[in-house]
């Protein structure tokens, strides 16, 4: 037999990891649980959604301007609400704020599935979205700010870890949701319709309703400050003056807007590898199941010791990604590779978890930087230009890329028209999103600088 050790020759036994360490503990708070599993579902049937307006809109009518005028109609409510909002996120319950906002979400839901039911105009899918548009700025900064009182300091890069979890995986699971209810739905891929996904979307809205609803962590209202331009435009003049908030929201803004190419993957899946909307569903599914990953292996790791370089590199893999997928298809670099069109389709697939994973790395340092470097009083209308920033990106970058897809849409050696046309676009936005990544980096050199994240 071993001699034991005796307890003074024990070596020191490792001191308990911290409750708040653990990758896992901002979900033992209820409250936080509860709102992030109603804006989990709240958000898958937006992904739905928002799926089915492109795959609706483009069967309809096979032009890649319908989709160019989905991005344009959620930013235009956006940019003329974004200031009312952030006040309104500072001055009002923001509670209250988000159960109304939801509510007149199910309620454009439904409009919509009225209308896709009975085949009416495509202006009234546009009118909808105006409505859901505003509707989504109001609810971002007042949520953005809610979160941040909700959980303590020290775990809020969790907290925005496990939200954009959540967030990614609901558009992992969304567009599989929408080809399952549009598969179930009777005649709904003859007659191009999609009013049974719409109709869900609202039950979701309501669901979500129910489960913020009983929180009870309220947000005390500070003396309002007197409404006039300078408090309205407060969040705009704190991002200007800080450089930090102010380089990374630039960042995100141009290279999404260059390198976004989402709105058109209708047309990779239809005119490239005439997959449907099984297709449609596998590359919308892409990037949410790469940034999924990415956001778990953040949750398991220590706060990045480098954030400034490691979104630098990020976003540059981003606009990289972008680029191999314009390309990586058997009307572009098949002409000279002989692979199978399936082959070329999931390594379309796989290029773009790639971008997802990479692009999620920069959502935590935005959001994180944004939330921690504001004060609370001041959180409702830095959200809201944090919020347009990137619903700009988004619905802009959607907007550019179907224009460019509209413009480009002519028979080249590349092969069919809508084929040339998705190619170009996508290309040209990879590229840009990589410039834009140098400009910042020169232009702001205290993000290159930037240390441990919390």
């Amino acid at each position: 037999m071993h001699d034991q050790e005796s307890p003074e020759n024990l070596p020191d036994a490792p001191a308990p990891k911290p409750v708040a360490d653990h990758p896992y503990a901002v979900l033992r708070n209820g409250d936080f649980a509860r709102y992030l599993t109603g804006r989990f579902v709240a958000t898958l049937g937006q992904q739905m959604l928002v799926v089915a307006i492109d795959w609706e809109l483009y069967r309809r009518t096979h032009s890649a301007l319908s989709l160019a005028f989905v991005g344009l109609s959620l930013m235009v409510p956006m940019i003329l609400c974004t200031v009312p909002a952030g006040h309104f996120a500072d001055t009002f319950n923001r509670k209250k704020i988000i159960l109304a906002m939801t509510l007149l979400l199910a309620a454009s839901s439904l409009c919509l599935a009225l209308i896709s039911y009975f085949a009416a105009p495509v202006f009234w899918i546009y009118f909808c979205l105006f409505v859901i548009g505003a509707a989504r700025t109001f609810l971002w900064p007042a949520s953005a700010a809610f979160v941040a009182s909700l959980v303590p300091r020290r775990q809020f890069a969790s907290a925005v870890t496990f939200n954009s979890a959540a967030f990614q995986f609901s558009c992992v699971v969304g567009p599989a949701a929408f080809g399952l209810v549009v598969a179930l739905t009777p005649h709904a891929e003859e007659n191009n319709t999609a009013w049974a996904v719409y109709v869900f979307n609202a039950l979701a809205s309501l669901l979500c309703f129910g489960l913020v609803a009983p929180i009870r962590h309220l947000h005390k209202v500070k003396p309002a400050e007197p409404v006039s331009a300078r408090s309205l435009v407060e969040g705009f003049r704190f991002v200007y003056q800080n450089k930090i908030i102010l380089g990374t929201l630039t960042l995100d803004l141009f290279a999404v807007l260059l390198g976004g190419a989402v709105t058109i993957l209708p047309m990779f899946a239809d005119d490239i590898f005439h997959a449907g909307a099984e297709g449609l569903g596998w590359l919308r599914n892409a990037m949410a199941v790469g940034a999924v990953l990415c956001a778990f292996l953040l949750a398991h790791r220590p706060p990045l010791q480098k954030a400034g370089q490691t979104m630098l590199w990020s976003v540059a893999l981003f606009g990289l990604a972008t680029v191999l997928f314009a390309v990586a298809n058997p009307n572009s670099l098949g002409r000279w590779i002989a692979l199978p069109s399936s082959s070329w389709f999931w390594l379309s697939f796989a290029l773009l978890a790639v971008a997802g994973a990479v692009d999620n790395i920069s959502v935590v340092v935005r959001q994180t930087l944004v939330q921690t470097l504001t004060p609370d009083e001041k959180r409702g209308r830095v959200s809201a230009v944090n919020s347009l920033f990137i619903g700009t990106s988004n619905e802009l970058g959607g907007f550019r890329a179907g224009i460019v897809a509209y413009l480009f849409t002519t028979p080249t050696v590349l092969g069919n028209a809508h084929a040339t046309g998705a190619i170009v676009s996508t290309l040209t936005g990879g590229l840009g999103s990589i410039l834009v990544v140098l400009a910042v980096a020169w232009i702001w050199p205290e993000i290159r600088k930037l240390g441990k994240l919390v």
